[in-house]
């Protein structure tokens, strides 16, 4: 169910330094290859670089799986991957970032081979070149290269038992002639994904409880084809179409609530109880179509490329939303309330860039380049509420409209100059000029007082860019950073839209929602490129993000709490981290361990007691909360005979409780095995995850007020999944160019 999971989307990207820093990017000049016994993982320039072309870790797996091995990369869902200290990790192919959806990026990973990875590249604090916000980091995968012609494929099957069983399937080619590439990836799958939640709130004389499920049926289909043709020795014309359509029909929300009124000594006074039952039905399509062309100007490497692309992201969600009261059974089946919700979504966005880098022969580089976004969205939404008395008689019918459209237009150019001094010493320094112009208008009849507003925002930001890097000697290496980006809000949190948990509880996202700003700083320390050190500093301007805002209400001379969570601006905060981990090979490479062990202290600065949308005043929710926690993740390989044919993985990773928006998260932790058969050209792995069952997220807090807020959100993380791979066809042919669509950095804030 998609309600709910809007809160949980901010839960989980609060747990930033355990498994982040919910994954897009990397314009990487060309690094030699790294032999594995010397040099697996070493700092160089502005990103860390991971050599695994020799790697027994390669063998067998998906490049997803790989991904999860690599030093500060993490995977805590199996659905998105997080560099440590980053608020998001965006996926780049040989240089260009992927131009598809979140979903379908997942599946392509999972599909492609590993042993068709020559290294990874993570870049933690990327420079002005790229278009990136907030703090995010970039993965880019580097590809072996391959020269003859010919047609090869990968076929995947798998199945997943968790709390419910799921399977999917995909098929990717690749085909070379001459000048001439085509590939092609094609997925299905279906799955439930269920969550469980217990919901309090309250103070010590009112308490709501709600404690129930979530099943949220799914159905995809997706994949894309990509047309890449050498126009001549030095330049290529590329056309990619990406496409995902999912189908979530008869989700369902089944919450049991409960009322307690106790006395002012504490002493039970009284209870009632509600069911709140929430069928939904939603689809969404996601198409976008991209035009690349590249000319490589001459022998050192410069080149121009420039882009051009089209996106369209369609969704429809219908929902019923009941409470009911019980009957004369006491069976729940007296009607009180009953909301329907129609609430549709369509996104349409023209973009281009322009890139140039000029490669001098002194070992010093100029890259400049802009880019133009064009976004519309259109929110038509309808609401109509219904009330009942206790007999359950129709006594009052409440109509809520709103059709909210979105314009936006983001102008961007940049210009970064990067200079090798010796081989010992080299920095990069930038800077990015950004210009947004929005306009949101809202069409509310129902808003007597103020039936059309507008709400227009125009601003520019510098945002500059500073990094070196200097080579000690053969074993040590030490590096700084310095960035500066925007985060501007997703398209959805801007839809000024109520969704509707129970009858006491709701989110409101917010047309007012304005960007933030986000300064980063790090300092690295590596030694012998296996041991590294890294220190973090980020501090957040006017964050987004959800704040839990309750009030006391009285309803038929009944008190209640009202709990709103409120999507906004939400003062200030600092994230500092220290962590040291290890990257090594033991036994002859029979184990392979990738460990981490780090500390994050976040400080947090914010105040509201109104909802920005509405000018509902609620009781005041202060978050100055100081946390300081331990994060610990190690990733271990066991080769289990001689022949490289068997493995067996041991993961594990540990986030101790640390204090976030909502309130103080608790610790979480996760217990990883699998088992892998390498047999010909078949791969047979069983993955079971979170053994422990202890990857369950808890937020618990408490106001000076007298306020409590709490939180539990099960999303039956302990599972078991069996999958088979099949490698066929010339497993040396040449991978067709992946190419940046125009539109990527809009397209990650439609979801």
């Amino acid at each position: 169910m998609k309600k709910i999971i809007i809160l949980v989307a901010a839960i989980s990207g609060s747990i930033a330094f355990a498994q982040e820093k919910k994954s897009d990017t990397v314009k990487a000049k060309s690094i030699e290859g790294i032999t594995l016994t010397k040099q697996v993982f070493k700092k160089q320039s502005d990103r860390f670089v991971y050599d695994v072309a020799a790697s027994p870790v390669a063998k067998g797996n998906t490049t997803f799986d790989l991904l999860k091995q690599t030093p500060l990369l993490s995977s805590t869902d199996d659905k998105t991957l997080k560099i440590a200290g980053k608020n998001n990790a965006l996926i780049y192919i040989n240089g260009r970032k992927t131009n598809m959806d979140a979903e379908s990026l997942v599946q392509l990973l999972k599909s492609t081979p590993a042993e068709n990875i020559q290294k990874i590249e993570v870049i933690t604090v990327p420079g002005s070149e790229y278009q990136v916000e907030s703090s995010d980091g970039i993965i880019n995968i580097v590809m072996k290269k391959k020269l003859s012609d010919g047609l090869n494929g990968n076929m995947r099957m798998s199945n997943m038992q968790n709390k419910f069983n799921g399977s999917s399937a995909s098929l990717s080619l690749n085909y070379r002639k001459d000048k001439l590439g085509i590939s092609g990836n094609i997925f299905t799958g279906e799955n439930i994904q269920a969550q469980s939640y217990v919901l309090k709130n309250g103070t010590k004389l009112i308490s709501n409880e709600s404690v129930g499920d979530i099943n949220d049926p799914n159905k995809n289909l997706g994949g894309y084809l990509n047309f890449d043709y050498q126009l001549t020795d030095n330049s290529n014309l590329a056309l990619t179409w990406n496409s995902w359509y999912n189908k979530s029909n008869d989700s369902t929300v089944d919450l049991l609530n409960t009322l307690r009124n106790y006395n002012t000594d504490g002493t039970f006074k009284s209870s009632e109880q509600n069911k709140s039952q929430n069928r939904e039905d939603a689809h969404y399509y996601n198409n976008s179509l991209n035009l690349n062309y590249e000319l490589k100007t001459d022998s050192l490497g410069s080149k121009l490329n420039v882009n051009a692309a089209y996106l369209n992201y369609r969704r429809f969600q219908f929902s019923d939303n009941r409470t009911l009261a019980p009957g004369t059974l006491n069976d729940f089946s007296l009607l009180r309330q009953k909301i329907t919700q129609d609430i549709p979504q369509v996104i349409n966005n023209f973009s281009g860039t322009v890139d140039y880098i000029q490669k001098f022969k002194n070992d010093f580089t100029v890259s400049l380049g802009g880019n133009f976004n064009k976004t519309k969205t259109d929110n038509d939404t309808k609401n109509y509420s219904y009330f009942y008395n206790g007999k359950g008689d129709l006594i009052d019918t409440k109509p809520d409209f709103n059709h909210f459209i979105y314009d936006e237009s983001i102008y961007g150019v940049y210009l970064t100059l990067e200079k090798k001094f010796s081989d010992k010493l080299s920095g990069k320094v930038g800077a990015r000029y950004e210009i947004t112009k929005s306009l949101g208008t809202s069409d509310n009849p129902q808003n007597t007082e103020a039936p059309y507003q507008e709400i227009e925002r125009n601003y520019n930001n510098l945002l500059p860019y500073l990094s070196f890097n200097y080579t000690i000697n053969d074993k040590n290496n030490i590096s700084y950073a310095f960035s500066s980006r925007m985060r501007r809000p997703s398209f959805w949190e801007l839809n000024p839209v109520k969704n509707i948990l129970t009858q006491d509880n709701y989110t409101q996202n917010n047309p007012f929602v304005k960007s933030s700003s986000t300064y980063n700083q790090e300092l690295t320390y590596m030694f012998k490129s296996s041991y590294f050190l890294i220190l973090n500093h980020s501090y957040f301007k006017d964050i987004i993000t959800q704040v839990p805002l309750q009030r006391e209400i009285v309803r038929d001379g009944v008190k209640y709490r009202q709990l709103a969570y409120i999507r906004t601006n939400f003062g200030d905060k600092q994230e500092m981290s220290a962590m040291i981990g290890m990257q090594k090979t033991f036994f002859k490479q029979y184990l392979t361990t990738n460990f981490n062990i780090g500390v994050q202290h976040n400080i947090n600065n914010g105040t509201l007691n109104t909802d920005p949308t509405t000018g509902q005043v609620f009781d005041t929710y202060i978050n100055k909360t100081k946390s300081t926690s331990m994060v610990i993740q190690s990733n271990n390989t066991i080769r289990l005979d001689k022949k490289k044919t068997w493995f067996l993985g041991v993961n594990y990773f540990y986030v101790d409780k640390q204090q976030i928006e909502l309130g103080m998260l608790k610790n979480l932790m996760s217990l990883d095995l699998s088992i892998k058969k390498n047999w010909n050209d078949w791969t047979f792995s069983l993955n079971v995850t979170d053994v422990l069952r202890t990857n369950v997220v808890e937020i618990e807090d408490y106001q000076s007020s007298g306020n409590y807020n709490y939180v539990k959100n099960d999303q039956f993380r302990r599972g078991m999944t069996f999958s088979i791979v099949y490698n066929f066809g010339n497993q040396k042919v040449k991978k067709v160019r992946d190419i940046e669509g125009a539109s990527d950095a809009i397209k990650s804030r439609t979801r």
